[in-house]
């Protein structure tokens, strides 16, 4: 029985913390909650940042987890704009920016992931952005509109999902917009060349110009503003801005400093914690984008980087905290809109990891479901521009399904008659 004295301490004041946080008073704690977060902002979602909120659809308030009153009204001490510095695993106390010491009896790290940075030549310009927080999507936001207006040109480092999205933002402002991607295709790490060259022609068929096989070697500028990027072909691509969006890498210095347990960089990264978000401290978890996971679905390590890890990985951690008997096994999911393509992708199937890619539906249409298969079983499933499919397709994969491809690619067959073969 969790005792009414104890204090719970979470860094991290994003999805998976705020979460956490709803979590453990749902359940019934009535001890302490302190709530740490670097950023000014209350707890918000990031997946509005590069969609609705980034494209004007969306106002401010919309990505907030939870309104500010919320918070006092529920018991939960914020310490919003500091800085976690230390944790003494010792002594159970974590150390803030200020000096500050807080004690806890359980403790939560939230503290997700960062933007990869490009390490070229001329990333000091003004006109130089990253997406990861809310002050990012403002600045970027204005920068879209003017260049939308004055015909202005954006590039975009990495074709992944969040230069995808920009892109397609960019366009609807009416920003020019070229992509550079050293891969053939977009989204090659996630959905493979297959389905990638889907996106090639989605974009293209916006008007965005992609620059495959090739990377940033400098950016050039005039009176610290930008005027080209410079790829490793040889190439110029005139530019007012440029976008790096190369990946993101999980916030582990907290976690290392204080000696827990880490995942390398070959299996994703982050601090390690078994199924039940647990890391090597029993006393400490971790949850959302920073958590290297020991998967049960998959027996392997994986770190999920999407919204929906945070939304179900805070409020697991903290009954995990609260001593309940948990078992994170969900299976990764992230959904994404560009232009008028909207999207769900469920399961984990990276290239090398399957042998065959199977499509139900017209891909030409954009409107289909994509699986990937290894040997006949389902390892991940996308829906594009198919709705309501996503729980037959979670249960395809999470049983281990070998459905066949022929009924498994017909639309006549209800994907519920495949699970009970």
């Amino acid at each position: 029985m969790v005792d009414a004295d104890q204090t719970f301490v979470i860094v991290g004041g994003g999805l998976a913390g705020a979460k956490a946080a709803e979590t453990l008073r749902s359940e019934g704690f009535t001890g302490r909650v302190i709530l740490i977060g670097d950023e000014r902002d209350h707890p918000y979602e990031r997946p509005p940042l590069s969609k609705g909120y980034l494209q004007g659809k969306e106002d401010r308030d919309s990505v907030f987890v939870h309104e500010p009153a919320w918070y006092a009204s529920h018991d939960i001490e914020l310490h919003l704009g500091q800085t976690v510095t230390a944790i003494d695993r010792a002594a159970r106390t974590v150390r803030l920016g200020d000096a500050t010491l807080i004690r806890y009896d359980k403790l939560l790290l939230a503290t997700g992931a960062e933007p990869r940075r490009l390490d070229i030549p001329g990333t000091h310009l003004a006109g130089v952005h990253h997406l990861r927080r809310l002050a990012h999507a403002e600045r970027l936001k204005h920068v879209l509109a003017s260049l939308g207006r004055d015909n202005g040109h954006l590039v975009i480092a990495g074709a992944g999902w969040i230069g995808l999205e920009i892109a397609a933002a960019a366009r609807e402002y009416g920003a020019e917009v070229t992509v550079v991607e050293p891969e053939a295709t977009p989204l090659h790490s996630v959905l493979g060349p297959e389905i990638g060259q889907i996106f090639t022609e989605l974009h293209s068929d916006h008007g965005v110009r992609f620059h495959f096989g090739a990377r940033l070697t400098e950016i050039t500028g005039h009176d610290g503003m930008v005027l080209a990027a410079l790829t490793d072909d040889g190439e110029e691509h005139p530019a007012h801005d440029v976008l790096a969006a190369i990946g993101a890498a999980p916030r582990t210095a907290l976690a290392e400093s204080a000696g827990l347990d880490l995942v390398d960089r070959g299996h994703g990264g982050g601090i390690a914690v078994d199924a039940s978000l647990r890391t090597s401290d029993p006393d400490i978890f971790a949850a959302g984008d920073v958590a290297g996971l020991q998967h049960p679905l998959y027996s392997t390590r994986l770190r999920v980087e999407h919204w929906a890890n945070a939304l179900n990985g805070g409020p697991a951690a903290a009954r995990a905290m609260l001593g309940q008997d948990v078992t994170y096994d969900r299976v990764p999911y992230f959904f994404s809109d560009q232009y008028d393509l909207g999207l769900e992708y469920s399961g984990w199937a990276p290239p090398g990891s399957y042998d065959q890619v199977v499509i139900r539906g017209d891909a030409g249409k954009r409107e289909f479901i994509a699986f990937w298969l290894s040997d006949g079983q389902v390892l991940a499933g996308m829906n594009v521009n198919v709705w309501d499919v996503t729980d037959p397709i979670q249960q395809l994969i999470r049983t281990g399904a070998r459905p066949g491809t022929e009924r498994l690619s017909d639309p006549s067959v209800p994907l519920a008659d495949l699970l009970e073969e």
